[in-house]
């Protein structure tokens, strides 16, 4: 019995039903709707691409059948891909979908699923290259004040239609037109994008007045430290350079990197200037008379004096000395690791974030801060420089035994009852000797006829991040048993 399509095609003689269908996404769904309401099977029909063909009136409204969300989604981009085999594929997973096979797109090791995501997923590359590679030109056109804009682009699929949205978003106030072999995309600021039939590249500008000014600007953000040609050619195929303005400096930048990187190297400023605040002017000379002028054995003399140490070599980079604060008499004295850059920047102890999450855990805790004596095991910034930035370096013994004079000095003086321990760095400056305090934590040690207890660094709880919440909560609790007896 002689088959004929619903979109007029007739059987061939082999008995296939050759289907003829407008070649995009939509003509094969109103294509596909039609032959699977007549039951028509994947192997008994013939799909035939005709850009002449017409839908016929009603064909997009005819009920189709019910398939995942994800199969439209999925065929919409696998339609672009360009192999005459598309259709038949899309039709037959439709098939498939529609007679039992519901969970057939998780079969992932399936022929015909495989096919379709290597399809998909080639397309949607190939439209991530046209949003990355599509360089506009400008051209006056006679009776419009506004330019248009053009583009010149040779994709690998069949993508101009599935990608116009895009660049309707993207570039919505401009009037702009993307030229192709296949299909030419146009927008007129307004309405809806619209198509013409493929060119070639002789119906594009070869360039505009804003190129120079381009080609200056990408030579300026070129960074030759960070060239990694085999990345760079994966993700800018040299096929796409002679539609890029920037593409002729290319080999010129990338033969001069390691030069360049040189030059920067021997142009690095030395540690001295990448300081944030400038050093504060503290002759010896000056100090020495302001602490003789102060109380004797006064933590103000103390701080007088240590503003002007050099036991060890951070006092160099350092912005300043960061001395301890508190009432001369307070009972509870917290002791960190040392200043952070903002404290050292402020010439304060626990000003950056570890201080305000100090703070608000000592309010949690019932405990003011203005009645309690913080300071540092070791007195200065020690940073690694990273550009512009100042990262933290966690000091080492020998600095930490050189600060200890100081440390032991605001001890005596303050007279705590309980000194309480914020990380291994300070407990170690304390009890010279290493313990974990992590197993320690909120114990009481008795020490020199003082209270002392361990507890972790508020810093330690900011790089928690997945546990940071269950941290500060310990934390809390740690100060919360601190008493003085």
């Amino acid at each position: 019995m002689e088959q004929v399509s619903l979109f007029g095609g007739s059987a061939t003689s082999a008995g296939h039903v050759a289907v003829r269908f407008v070649p995009d996404f939509v003509g094969w769904q109103a294509a596909a709707r039609a032959q699977w309401q007549a039951g028509l099977s994947p192997a008994s029909l013939w799909w035939q691409p005709d850009p002449a063909a017409t839908t016929p009136p009603g064909a997009a409204d005819t009920p189709g059948p019910r398939v995942p969300r994800s199969f439209v989604t999925l065929a919409r981009a696998a339609a672009c891909y360009r192999s005459a085999d598309r259709w038949a594929l899309l039709y037959r997973l439709l098939w498939r979908l529609s007679h039992g096979e519901r969970h057939l797109l998780t079969l992932v090791g399936d022929p015909d699923v495989a096919r379709v995501n290597r399809y998909a997923k080639a397309v949607r590359r190939d439209v991530h290259k046209m949003k990355a590679f599509v360089r506009f030109r400008t051209v006056f056109e006679p009776g419009f004040d506004e330019p248009r804009y053009v583009a010149w682009f040779e994709p690998e699929h069949e993508i101009v239609a599935y990608a116009a949205g895009f660049f309707q978003r993207r570039f919505a106030n401009m009037r702009w037109s993307i030229l192709t072999p296949d299909r030419c995309a146009h927008w007129e600021g307004s309405g809806d994008v619209w198509f013409s039939l493929g060119t070639d590249k002789s119906a594009a500008p070869d360039g505009d007045v804003t190129e120079d000014a381009w080609r200056v600007y990408y030579r300026s953000i070129f960074n030759p430290a960070r060239i990694k040609t085999r990345a760079m050619m994966s993700e800018m195929p040299a096929k796409y350079w002679k539609n890029l303005p920037e593409a002729a400096l290319i080999p010129g930048l990338i033969a001069g990197a390691d030069r360049r990187v040189a030059a920067m190297e021997a142009d690095r400023r030395e540690q001295d200037t990448l300081r944030c605040g400038a050093t504060p002017e503290a002759p010896a000379a000056m100090l020495a008379r302001l602490a003789d002028d102060a109380e004797s054995g006064s933590l103000q003399q103390l701080a007088l004096r240590a503003a002007g140490c050099q036991r060890c070599a951070l006092c160099g980079p350092a912005t300043q000395t960061v001395f301890g604060e508190g009432p001369a008499d307070a009972r509870i004295m917290l002791v960190g690791e040392q200043p952070g850059d903002a404290e050292d920047l402020a010439g304060r102890p626990f000003v950056g974030p570890a201080g305000q999450l100090l703070d608000a855990a000592l309010s949690e805790a019932g405990l003011d801060r203005r009645s309690l004596y913080v300071t540092n095991a070791v007195k200065h910034f020690k940073f690694t420089p990273k550009g512009k930035t100042r990262l933290h370096a966690k000091p080492d013994y020998h600095e930490i035994h050189a600060c200890r004079p100081w440390l032991e000095a605001e001890i005596e003086r303050v007279a705590p009852d309980v000194v309480v321990a914020l990380g291994a760095s300070a407990a170690m400056a304390l009890l010279d000797r290493r313990i974990s305090v992590t197993r320690q934590r909120g114990q009481r040690i008795a020490w020199h006829e003082r209270c002392l207890i361990p507890t972790v660094h508020p810093s330690f709880i900011l790089r928690s991040r997945e546990r940071r919440d269950a941290e500060y909560r310990r934390f809390v609790a740690d100060l919360s048993a601190i008493t003085v007896t």
